[in-house]
């Protein structure tokens, strides 16, 4: 099996290169080279441009937004350029909208289309340990399983429309969002009665909610720990906006979501955007005067 894989960054790189170590011919292509460098030297065969992939059987993108996979899968040549009866399974976070188009237009020019966003930030990425949230034809699926089965621990299967998986993680990152939310709220709570933010947040993660996203996050925020950003608030702004946006296409009311676009508006106007989007919590403690 030839693989295909464009979008080098943060996740993309060590999930690509956990294909390369597991025997798998893969070719890559990144705006950026240092990766492409990188993943060259462990194996890898190198794309002259996105348009270079004719020839692979399963096309593999983990790009930031819509107006890169815009740029790359459509504008940049890569659809086109795909063989009839290739896949191309996009592990992308993008809006509803945009799925439907690849998912369309994929079919009218023959080839398989998944939808595979995925749960973990890059050290789970490293270690192969992604939650997968798929969602495609059964017989597209069982095709893509054996790089599922390197790049995650698990692939959770959401239907067979590619709207299925990407509504699916817009509606789990709201959820970290929220817990972010909640304990630089809650933190901030504290500390305005002059207790200690890193004490409460070290008993809330290890009793009422001691699980691995509380964990994480709560740790970040004790030690107000935002650099290096392993998911920028940026992109914190740009997945509760898509929330937002299919939350109104199906008339969901999302106050909560409402709330936090406005707090990330907030970050990003006080100069926090390449943060770590658990930097969202200093927003509470900004408004309530307490430094440090």
């Amino acid at each position: 099996m030839y693989i295909g894989f464009i979008g080098l960054g943060t996740m993309g790189k060590p999930m690509a290169s956990n294909l390369v170590k597991a025997g798998f011919k893969v070719k890559v292509w990144n705006r950026s080279q240092e990766p492409v460098e990188a993943l060259k030297s462990q194996g890898a065969e190198v794309a002259a441009s996105p348009a270079d992939f004719e020839d692979v059987d399963i096309l593999v993108s983990m790009l930031a937004d819509d107006a890169t996979v815009s740029a790359v899968i459509v504008d940049g040549g890569a659809m086109a350029a795909l063989k009839t009866g290739a896949i191309h399974i996009n592990m992308a976070t993008i809006s509803l909208k945009l799925a439907e188009h690849l998912a369309s237009a994929h079919r009218q020019q023959g080839h398989g289309y998944i939808a595979a966003p995925v749960l973990g930030r890059v050290d789970v990425a490293e270690a192969g340990n992604l939650n997968i949230l798929a969602a495609g034809k059964p017989a597209l699926l069982e095709q893509a399983e054996p790089l599922f089965a390197v790049m995650g621990a698990k692939t959770w299967v959401f239907g067979e429309e590619a709207t299925q998986a990407n509504v699916v993680k817009l509606a789990a990152n709201f959820c970290l969002s929220s817990a972010i939310e909640t304990m630089g709220e809650a933190s901030a709570l504290v500390r305005g009665h002059g207790g200690s933010g890193k004490a409460f947040l070290e008993m809330l993660t290890s009793t009422l909610f001691a699980a691995p996203a509380y964990k994480g996050y709560g740790g970040m925020i004790a030690q107000e720990r935002y650099q290096p950003a392993g998911f920028k608030l940026t992109l914190g702004l740009k997945d509760v906006r898509l929330a937002l946006e299919a939350a109104e296409a199906a008339h969901v009311p999302m106050p909560f979501a409402s709330t936090m676009k406005d707090n990330y508006l907030d970050a990003v106007a006080n100069g926090d955007g390449a943060l770590d989007w658990a930097a969202l919590a200093t927003v509470a403690a900004r408004r309530a005067g307490i430094k440090g």
